[in-house]
């Protein structure tokens, strides 16, 4: 954006004509991201199905992936102005209205039916009370949504989670269930998925101002985004669906569950937003938070639970994942027609 305040004759001279041809593919590439994710879905799809074992092999490689999609998010963030994220308050009030208040509300409302499935409905309170803290601010950035917003607020979100989640559980399970949520998980996937890139980020763009190298390097990560996106698509799907596949009769009560889910907390995060007035571009934020779920966080929850319930539990949580990440590739071209057009004042 700043590189427009330069005529074409100068930046000949500083040498970014080859930068310009570059940043015209990486835009094809944006453009085109749809049609990437989707091939990706059915790659992992097939993989999985077809190749079991190398796609067991491809667990491992789920933290890394979002951990390599975080840092070439991060890079592209200006974090100077993140902790204006903490100031707006209208931002913080709408996200956890919706989060905290709405969103559970929803969700009792919408696991009524689960409740002569007790595995399955622990693995779906578990996955859809927790707001997601990692690739939301991917799709909120490619949603055109306020990222450096939702940055900001990943800490506030985590805590409150963790503080709870607990009490949501004993709510809506009642003497069903003893579910015990330790916070490890959520510190361990916070620190390495969020600390560890953004940090990382940081001394990378602060670097850059003073060697050409780590420059070229930083601008070497803008195009990684929607190939990182592809990535973690091809991970986290390649290696769990052979077992939502394995135990998709028993799971079929909560696919209506995940799909309405995925219909009205948009439209919750929207009311929010419209409550607290608040911009177009802070408005999707808050609508992309409340539409994301924070799956692969919880992933090791459903896992640590009692033998006789970690299994379908741990499916009903992968299930949403692959839903989820179908609905985000919807997300990101409805959010930005819906909240808000154009015809909106876009100020606070």
């Amino acid at each position: 954006m700043e590189c427009s305040t330069y005529g074409p004759s100068m930046l000949r001279l500083a040498g970014f004509q080859p930068v310009k041809k570059v940043l015209m593919s990486r835009d094809a590439l944006e453009r085109n991201q749809i049609p990437v994710y989707f091939v990706a879905v059915i790659l992992a799809v097939i993989t999985g199905l077809m190749a079991p074992s190398l796609a067991s092999g491809l667990s491992v490689l789920v933290t890394p992936a979002i951990a390599v999609l975080m840092y070439a998010m991060f890079l592209q963030i200006p974090f100077l102005d993140v902790r204006q994220g903490l100031s707006n308050k209208r931002f913080m009030a709408a996200l956890l209205l919706a989060n905290f208040i709405l969103i559970p509300l929803l969700v009792w409302a919408l696991t009524r039916g689960l409740v002569e499935h007790p595995a399955i409905l622990v693995g779906a309170l578990l996955v859809l009370l927790t707001p997601c803290i990692d690739y939301v601010v991917v799709f909120t950035h490619i949603g055109k949504g306020d990222s450096r917003l939702m940055l900001a607020a990943t800490p506030i979100l985590l805590v409150l989670q963790l503080l709870l989640l607990p009490v949501y559980l004993g709510l809506m399970l009642g003497a069903q269930s003893q579910v015990v949520v330790s916070v490890g998980p959520f510190v361990e996937a916070f620190l390495l998925l969020i600390v560890a890139p953004m940090v990382l980020a940081v001394l990378t763009t602060s670097l850059s101002r003073r060697s050409s190298v780590i420059s070229a390097w930083n601008d070497a990560w803008a195009w990684l985004p929607v190939p990182a996106m592809a990535l973690v698509l091809i991970v986290v799907i390649g290696s769990q669906i052979t077992s939502v596949v394995r135990d998709i009769g028993l799971l079929a009560p909560v696919l209506p569950v995940y799909i309405g889910f995925l219909v009205l907390a948009p439209m919750i995060g929207a009311l929010a937003s419209r409550l607290f007035t608040l911009p177009s571009s802070t408005a999707r934020a808050v609508t992309f938070s409340a539409s994301t779920r924070n799956s692969l966080v919880v992933l090791p929850l459903a896992l640590a639970l009692p033998e006789e319930t970690r299994g379908l539990a741990a499916a009903a949580v992968i299930t949403q994942t692959l839903v989820e990440l179908v609905g985000e590739l919807i997300y990101i071209r409805v959010i930005p027609a819906f909240v808000w057009r154009s015809s909106r004042k876009d100020s606070i």
